[in-house]
Parts: structure tokens; sequence; C-alpha cells
């Protein structure tokens, strides 16, 4: 009887440890999707007069199969990529902000990701909850919409009444925050969330078919 509930425990154990292996190794994967979307053109989609960003495919991802803790990490990955790239020079708004408020343009690159990922990662489960199937791609649609929410909104809390954004919004015809972020971003945030919806969304709901996630 000792060895048989020895055998059991240990048998516990093992499960324990391979659910926790899988779901570190699937984090993972998505983190490096994630980077790899972040730092090439696979995270953009071309069109003839836009330059759309689906980098959120995967962070989304990440919390529709894996969960919320990892939609989160995906996101702060996310935006740590993004303020990498602001250091480097290879963000052309936030490079050239960072001159003005370093701190700002931290804040605005990770925290808008880290709030972004946090709110609809977690909303997720109670959208599958009760809307089935629709949650997938509401998600898909709130996670690119929200990031342009709050990194529009902490651009403009920090940087709307700098030289350069002045200069901006003048070139816009923009007379305030609101009409600056929409003529600077409304046409683009709609078609990214457009596509967020249809890409993440029926990737989502495939995915997790076939991982058994459904």
């Amino acid at each position: 009887m000792q060895n048989t509930s020895s055998l059991s425990r240990e048998t516990k154990t093992s499960e324990g440890l391979s659910t926790k292996t899988l779901y570190l190794v699937e984090t993972a994967l998505m983190i490096a999707v994630t980077l790899i979307m972040g730092n090439t053109f696979l995270g953009t989609i071309p069109t003839p007069f836009l330059k759309v960003s689906i980098v959120t495919v995967p962070v989304a991802l990440a919390a529709m199969l894996i969960g919320p803790t990892a939609g989160v990490v995906c996101g702060l990955v996310f935006g740590l990529n993004s303020f990498f790239t602001a250091l480097t020079g290879e963000s052309g708004l936030l490079s050239t902000l960072f001159n003005v408020n370093p701190v700002g343009v931290f804040l605005t690159a990770v925290l808008a990701r880290f709030l972004d990922a946090f709110i609809v990662s977690n909303l997720f489960p109670i959208f599958k909850k009760h809307l089935g199937k629709v949650s997938y791609f509401i998600t898909g649609l709130l996670m690119p919409l929200f990031n342009t929410v709050f990194f529009m909104g902490l651009l403009c809390i920090f940087f709307y009444h700098s030289d350069f954004i002045q200069e901006l919004a003048a070139t816009k015809n923009a007379t305030g925050p609101l009409s600056f972020v929409i003529a600077l971003v409304g046409v683009q945030a709609t078609v990214e969330a457009a596509i967020g919806c249809l890409l993440a969304g029926t990737l989502g709901l495939v995915l997790s078919k076939v991982l058994h996630r459904a």
C-alpha cells in the first residue's frame, strides 16, 4: 500500500513537471515569435497607403492558448523591444522623443503594452465563458485597439506639448490631443484592429482546437 501511494505521488509530480515544462516551452516560443515579428518585416503587412503592424497577434495568441500570464509576459517583451529600438535609433518617433524625455519614452513603449496585455489577457477567460468562439475574435480585435489607445494616450501625456509633437500636430491641422491622435493613427488603428480580429481570432480558434484548448 505504501509503495502504491509513493508511486501515485511520483506520477503526480511527474505530470506536474511535464505541464510546467510545456507551459514554459510554449511561452518561450511565443516570446520568440513576438521578438521575430517585432524586429523583421514579418511584423508588418505593407499596403499601398499604410504600414500595418501585427505584432500584437502573438501577444493575443499567448493569452488565448497559454493563459493571461503568458499574454502579459509577451506584452512586456513587445514593449521592452520597442523601447530598445528607440534606444538604437530604429524607432523614428520614439527615438526622436527619447532626447526630450527618456522616462516618458520608456513608459510609452513598455507601460502601454503591459496595460494592453494585462487587461485583454484577463478579459479573454471572461469572454470565453460567456461568448464561446466569438471571444477569440473579440480578443484579437481588442489587443491592437487597446495598444493604440494606451500608446497614443501616454504619448500625448508625456509629449503633446513638446515642440516636435506640436509641429507634427500642425501638419495634421490638429487642434487638440484627440484630433491629433485621430489624424495621425485613426485609419491605421482601425485597419490594425480589423486585421487583428480576423488573423488572431482565426488562428486562436483553430489552434485551440488543434491543441485541445477549446
